[in-house]
């Protein structure tokens, strides 16, 4: 991680309603970089914390798939708000996919999208698979949701699969993609809105002594972005950033009051994005430390 290029002030992107050549723009700005770079560099140029969040989760799943193609993609598992594979109704079979997911982020923009399906033959207990689609291919038709309270420059919707055609990743579904990513997600995100809120506080001149937490926060992200997201040790040092994280809370709601009204109150209309996922790292950490 080149964390000059992060201490240095770089000039903020403006903000862009189309995703997908927003991301591009990005992208060309940033020249080759890893997925934590991508998450951290790229996130502290956003111009939003909902843009910032869509750079950590295109990270994450950079990671997941290291071949993903360059533009904006999508996992698809939830259905009924629903991970479980045995609640999942999509289908795979002759690699054709039949079904719907629920969640797509970036929905109307995403180019390439990760579809959990099941595929055990019957009789058999819940397997899952995961394959690649393309929006506008014949059978896979993406519907726009109506914005919701929560980051609403980042447009969501579902998935409708009609016996389409797909490519077919390796490994179990749920073991290699599903379960890791949810991991992923959590620490690529933290990593991407902690870079943001550093660069509001290069701007606004917070104090040291809480900038470099923020700074401090990102070396720890760096770590834990090194272990295996299924390992034990990984989820307990997961558990300490997000600890650390939310300790900065007050801090945090300080210095953003005394501050430029904007920022204020997107981090206040945005930042409940880090809390979805809480009750399942709760659950993770206890499992790690048990």
């Amino acid at each position: 991680m080149p964390w000059q290029t992060l201490i240095e002030r770089g000039e903020r992107l403006a903000a862009f309603p189309d995703l997908a050549d927003g991301y591009s723009t990005l992208l060309q700005r940033l020249g080759p970089v890893t997925p934590f770079e991508l998450a951290v560099t790229g996130a502290r140029l956003m111009a939003t914390p909902g843009l910032a969040f869509l750079v950590g989760y295109q990270a994450a799943l950079r990671v997941l798939w290291p071949s993903a193609p360059h533009s904006l993609g999508a996992l698809c598992a939830t259905e009924r708000r629903s991970l479980r594979p045995a609640d999942m109704q999509t289908r795979l079979v002759d690699l054709r996919l039949n079904g719907r997911k629920d969640f797509v982020t970036a929905g109307d923009a995403a180019e390439w999208l990760l579809i959990a399906a099941r595929s055990e033959a019957p009789g058999e207990a819940p397997r899952l698979s995961l394959a690649v689609v393309y929006p506008g291919e014949p059978g896979v038709t993406l519907e726009t949701l109506p914005a919701i309270a929560l980051m609403p420059d980042i447009s969501h919707g579902r998935v409708l699969l009609d016996d389409a055609l797909c490519e077919l990743l390796a490994g179990d579904g749920w073991d290699a993609y599903v379960k890791p990513f949810r991991t992923l997600e959590d620490l690529y995100v933290l990593s991407a809105m902690t870079a943001w809120l550093y660069g509001v506080g290069q701007e606004c001149a917070w104090p040291q002594v809480l900038q470099l937490p923020l700074l401090a926060l990102l070396a720890g992200c760096a770590e834990v972005s090194r272990h295996n997201p299924s390992s034990a040790a990984g989820h307990v040092l997961l558990g300490g950033l997000f600890a650390q994280f939310e300790g900065l809370d007050s801090e945090l709601n300080d210095a953003l009051a005394a501050g430029p009204a904007t920022w204020r109150e997107m981090w206040a209309r945005d930042k409940g994005v880090m809390a979805i996922a809480a009750g399942a790292r709760t659950k993770r950490l206890a499992k790690a430390l048990g």
